[in-house]
């Protein structure tokens, strides 16, 4: 019997089994007197994500999206989500588990935290506030490059 009729040995598998708002900030340090500012904003995205490994097969992955608007000097507003999604994840090799946590998870992440940027910002009465999508491929891969560029470095450092 040749290799090709028999069932893979371990088949891959992916499941969403949850997706929520972990945490939630919305500030307005400034308010009311921002609003009588001239609307120039200068924003700052920032965005992290976290793996939690919860049983052998169930990972927790939390996108941590960071929002400061500014105008002028003062802060108009700042807003925290940690969106989080709960995964079951099986049959992935070590490398192909990185890009699973890495950049196919946050991927399914940022749509549901960018709505709630959004719509946090609107109920602060704030003009509306879109993220632009984020390539999380190109953002592990330069990830994975740095890491890599370190582990040489700290290669030939070591005498």
């Amino acid at each position: 019997m040749s290799d090709q009729n028999q069932p893979e040995q371990n088949p891959r598998e992916f499941a969403i089994q949850r997706i929520y708002v972990k945490d939630v900030s919305f500030e307005t340090p400034n308010s009311p007197a921002i609003f009588t500012e001239e609307w120039k904003p200068e924003s700052n995205l920032n965005i992290n994500s976290n793996v939690t490994k919860l049983t052998d097969d169930t990972y927790e992955v939390v996108l941590t999206i960071t929002v400061t608007t500014n105008v002028g000097e003062k802060t108009a507003f700042l807003v925290e989500i940690h969106q989080a999604g709960i995964f079951g994840v099986r049959g992935f090799t070590d490398a192909e588990m990185g890009h699973v946590m890495g950049a196919y998870c946050p991927n399914i992440l940022f749509p549901y935290a960018r709505e709630v940027v959004t719509d946090l910002v609107s109920k602060g009465s704030f003009p509306q506030l879109l993220l632009n999508p984020v390539n999380f491929d190109a953002v592990y891969a330069q990830h994975m490059q740095e890491q890599q560029k370190k582990a040489s470095e700290n290669a030939g450092n070591t005498h």
